[in-house]
């Protein structure tokens, strides 16, 4: 087992903004769009050298050097479209690592309802697939600097998202508890453990298995996912949220590859009932995760003298992180986390 030491300094700066655009609705006024900007920077140092920092941080908004670091700038934009309909889009650009080229992505855009009965509510668009406590947030949105290596893992760099639906119901309990549907595009860059791409595969395979290419089909060729999000208060200054996770979907090893993911987290929060500004505070964050990755039997005889022949085999790997996190005074935190991840089954190489 190795250990190296990575000190990092993260500063993050939120610039709010608001142009607003107004129209008479009835007897009230609606406004139409918000916007801000955060930007997210990272200095540091490690015992280890750049080209190593590439592997042991895998994200794509990690710190990944000595030096500094533009881990993120995100311009967002959110508002009412109708009384009935809200709207979101998050925009990111970034500075790539090696070379310094500046990089834009449309990380979200979505609508959610506002007033469908019964406590649901639908989402559509192209957003953060809704699993555990970190893949949902924007990097600002993190308690630490980096994603966990098993986040990384499992839904690769820039976090697990695509284009879809997802259905959101809060349940008529006693405490907050709602549960999610939602189903997603199976493919592209962000579906790192389902269809992927063929260049993404080429550059993080899984198992070492060929990449071919899906027709979606029906909705087994699309992602699934189910959510159930809990949250308690224990006492006056403690909270416990609790939530379990499911995925399943296709896989990009052939017709019968498929992908499950299933997941548990839990948060306690302590906050001081003499808080100033939300200060003090202690969470700590907790959150274990399980892939089941389905390889389908895979057989090529177009080179004779190499004859691929591989049978049908399932991967499994899991992991899970822990950390805590102390704000002991206005705008400072401290904290640890540790993290451990795993695998078994033969990678063909």
């Amino acid at each position: 087992m190795k250990f190296y030491i990575l000190i990092l300094l993260v500063l993050l700066f939120s610039f709010p903004a608001y142009a607003e655009d107004v129209k008479s609705t009835g007897g009230g006024r609606l406004k139409l769009i918000d916007i801000s900007m955060d930007a997210l920077f990272a200095g540091g140092w490690s015992t280890v050298n750049d080209n190593t920092l590439q592997n042991i941080q895998g994200g794509g908004h990690d710190p990944r050097k000595r030096g500094f670091t533009v881990q993120n700038v995100e311009l967002s934009l959110t508002g009412a479209v109708d009384p009935y309909l809200n709207g979101e889009a998050h925009i990111v650009y970034f500075l790539d690592h090696l070379t310094g080229e500046t990089m834009v992505e449309m990380e979200e855009v979505f609508i959610t309802t506002s007033s469908l009965p019964y406590g649901l509510q639908l989402e559509a668009g192209h957003f953060f697939t809704e699993f555990g406590r970190i893949n949902p947030r924007h990097p600002h949105q993190w308690h630490w600097q980096d994603q966990p290596v098993i986040n990384t893992r499992f839904f690769g760099p820039d976090g697990m998202r695509g284009a879809g639906l997802r259905l959101g119901w809060l349940m008529p309990l006693p405490w907050f508890s709602e549960f999610h549907f939602g189903i997603q595009n199976a493919n592209g860059e962000t579906m790192a453990s389902f269809l992927a791409g063929e260049e993404f595969f080429d550059e993080r395979p899984i198992g070492n298995r060929p990449f071919l290419n899906r027709e979606v089909s029906g909705l087994n060729d699309l992602v699934q996912l189910v959510r159930l999000d809990n949250s308690m208060d224990l006492s006056e200054d403690i909270t416990a949220k609790i939530g379990f996770s499911g995925l399943y979907g296709p896989n990009a090893t052939g017709d019968s590859g498929e992908t499950v993911i299933y997941g548990a987290d839990l948060v306690l929060k302590w906050r001081s009932a003499e808080q100033a500004r939300g200060w003090p505070f202690l969470i700590l964050e907790s959150e274990i995760m399980k892939r089941d990755y389905k390889a389908a039997a895979y057989f090529d005889e177009s080179d004779p003298e190499n004859i691929i022949d591989l049978t049908e085999e399932t991967l499994k790997d899991w992991g899970f992180y822990t950390q805590i996190l102390y704000g002991f005074t206005s705008g400072w935190a401290a904290g640890l986390r540790y993290e451990y991840a795993a695998g078994s089954g033969e990678s063909i190489g």
